[in-house]
């Protein structure tokens, strides 16, 4: 397990930056220009040249791009074209809000599509599986940013019950801050705990067949660890796997779910950068995303290892 860990770190390294220069060459085709936007329409050609020459864009495309990654395999990944901020700064501290939606996101949609597709495998034919078979595809077809809307207006808006926009001074304590991230948790663990409890039903179905299954609950052991011991563990790997998609999934359906809430997070920072060509940003933005989801799917494959003892052999 520790050879395939260093594995997965060292091939993530060169992954960062390869998504990297991908976007950094594409952020060339961006019509906009950055000094157009920091300085104005009414502006001066030598204003703008002089603006240009200080943001480093007048340089050619390869030499901006060598100076980039220079600094940036020493951690440096520059300063925001608008405001000075250090990039590092800046993606670390809205970071903190994004992954924290994700997780309580993420953690809502296990428990919650695992409970469901077990239910359904166990009650497969009857009116539970029906129902959460129904439920699963309403919860797959509303688009997130829907039911953000909808949650919005009825327990933030007419009942009160969560705060419908961020605030910092809700988010000082803890408590606060759950309260605050709860309602865009559950818009964006609505349509991943649908697709989980699917494929859970699915691989339990399978498992629950199998003859292993049947000679444990003959000889009798309690069904309760029969399902959640050996059935749910066999199954789990199909599960995981999904699991996994979902985690990118998550991080892409913030960017909607921080638009509706007015959460400062990437989502909101990373779409402002590209309309805004503030290239130091949407690197810095790419790099944390690609990192967070490498990083998970490492996770991942030492969950495989643990589930299925071949993969650790291997």
């Amino acid at each position: 397990m520790f050879r395939l860990l260093i594995t997965r770190l060292a091939a993530a390294i060169p992954l960062m930056f390869i998504v990297a220069t991908l976007v950094f060459f594409m952020m060339q085709l961006n019509p906009v220009d950055p000094t157009a936007t920091l300085l104005g329409d009414d502006t001066s050609p030598e204003a703008v040249a002089a603006a240009r020459a200080d943001l480093g864009i007048d340089r050619p495309v390869l030499t901006q791009y060598t100076s980039w990654l220079g600094a940036a395999v020493t951690g440096d990944l520059g300063v925001s074209w608008f405001n000075g901020e250090e990039v590092t700064t800046l993606l670390t501290r809205r970071a903190k809000v994004t992954f924290s939606i994700v997780f309580g996101s993420l953690l809502i949609a296990i428990s919650l599509g695992v409970a469901m597709g077990v239910t359904a495998a166990l009650k497969a034919g009857r009116w539970q599986d029906r129902t959460v078979t129904v439920v699963s595809s309403l919860g797959i077809a509303v688009p997130n940013f829907w039911v953000a809307i909808i949650l919005a207006a009825i327990f933030a808006v007419r009942l009160r019950w969560f705060p419908a926009i961020w605030t910092n001074s809700r988010t000082e304590t803890p408590w606060g801050w759950i309260h605050t991230i709860i309602l865009p948790c559950i818009a964006l663990g609505t349509a991943s705990s649908a697709a989980i409890a699917r494929q859970t039903r699915s691989a339990m179905i399978g498992v629950l067949q199998q003859d292993y299954i049947r000679t444990a609950l003959a000889k009798g052991l309690p069904v309760r660890r029969v399902i959640y011991k050996h059935a749910l563990r066999n199954a789990a790997i199909p599960v995981v796997t999904l699991i996994g998609f979902q985690i990118s999934a998550l991080i892409g359906g913030t960017i909607f779910v921080e638009f509706i809430f007015n959460i400062p997070g990437l989502g909101t920072i990373g779409v402002e950068s590209v309309q805004r060509a503030n290239v130091p940003i949407t690197l810095g933005f790419v790099m944390i995303t690609t990192l967070v989801v490498v990083v998970a799917n490492i996770f991942l494959d030492m969950s495989y290892a643990w589930l299925n003892p071949k993969v650790r052999r291997a």
